[in-house]
């Protein structure tokens, strides 16, 4: 039997199929406009104790930033909201909590609200190799972040918490090929990210390859080298290095550092890693809270940090043991006698969304 097929039914095919195209198009742009905006964070709380000291009233805790609270404790809320368009962008990133008061501990000086901003920047992709950053963003320097999330260990270095937490400034990033970056910037005075206030200003550099970062930062007559990298050493094995040395003008004092973070990867879900850390200030440099010094206002601390990173979904764990050792008297022990080390153990969980 012959099908006879009239010329109304192929047109209206036709427009149902280009309806159904123009559906899916449609919906697809829809999709992709959608994921320019994202918002993401993380959320940590922890519980730590001393094992050589005491606790409770009396407790003490390393020189070194974050994650020194006693007993059960608070991390920080960290909200991040971010646009990314083809050539501009921002980020808007505010933290709620102990660790971001810490964080930001020179901003609130304007508003109210200024000890809840952690970054806040706009940028431009002005061609494929050249990228502008204007306003408030975290350091360059260094291998640890203000984010549990994006540290290995949970409490951090001694390097970390005598360097530089953000900036406030212009700062221009290119990429030179072949693993070849470099970065120029002009900032506020260290840490003052609302505003300046002192009339001064801070440069920096960087200049990278493939992964190792070269930088360099001078603000309010303190020049500070550091030097940030990694290797995979194997497929399961990495170790990563940070060293640093900052001296101030005027027989301001000084700090060296060197780290190094070893990790090693044991299944999918669980990784082991130590911080190896020597820090060592000079004439008195930021009282040497933490450290202690001698008559000559010179100190140092050796610093090894063994850390367990357990994953479970968008759930981090990470228990964490501490031990500090100092050239001076810095800590006591149970007994509240001066002693120059201290041992210490802390539990972590951080939730990524």
């Amino acid at each position: 039997m012959k099908t006879i097929i009239s010329a109304n039914y192929i047109k209206k095919m036709a427009f149902l199929a280009l309806a159904s195209i123009s559906t899916i198009a449609f919906a697809q742009e829809e999709e992709e406009a959608k994921t320019k905006f994202e918002f993401s964070g993380t959320v940590d709380a922890y519980y730590r104790t001393n094992l050589t000291a005491p606790n409770g009233e009396d407790a003490i805790a390393p020189g070194s930033s974050f994650a020194n609270l006693d007993g059960f404790a608070l991390g920080m809320a960290n909200v991040i909201a971010a646009y990314e368009g083809e050539k501009v962008g921002f980020v808007a990133d505010l933290v709620f909590g102990p660790r971001g008061t810490d964080a930001i501990f020179a901003s609130p000086m304007y508003s109210a609200t200024g000890d809840i901003v952690n970054q806040l920047y706009l940028y431009w992709n002005v061609s494929d190799d050249v990228t502008l950053t204007f306003g408030n963003f975290n350091t360059f320097l260094g291998y640890e972040v203000i984010s549990p999330a994006s540290n290995f260990n949970y409490s951090t270095s001694y390097l970390f918490s005598y360097g530089p937490f953000s900036h406030t400034g212009l700062k221009a990033d290119f990429d030179l090929g072949n693993k070849w970056s470099a970065m120029l910037a002009v900032m506020n005075p260290t840490d003052l990210t609302e505003l300046n206030g002192t009339g001064d200003y801070a440069v920096g550099a960087q200049l990278g390859y493939s992964g190792q970062f070269l930088n360099f930062l001078y603000s309010q007559g303190g020049f500070e080298v550091d030097f940030t990298g990694g290797f995979d050493v194997s497929e399961d094995f990495f170790l990563g290095i940070n060293a640093a040395h900052f001296s101030q003008e005027d027989d301001g004092g000084s700090f060296t550092g060197i780290a190094l973070y070893p990790q090693l990867t044991t299944s999918e879900n669980f990784t082991i890693g130590l911080r190896g850390e020597y820090f060592m200030i000079g004439d008195f440099f930021g009282n040497g809270v933490g450290i202690g010094s001698d008559i000559d206002g010179d100190a140092s601390v050796l610093a090894l940090t063994l850390t367990g990173s357990a994953t479970i979904g968008d759930l981090i764990l990470k228990p964490e043991i501490r031990l500090d050792s100092s050239s001076e008297d810095a800590f006591i022990d149970n007994d509240s006698a001066p002693t120059s080390s201290l041992a210490s153990v802390l539990f972590a969980a951080i939730y990524s969304f």
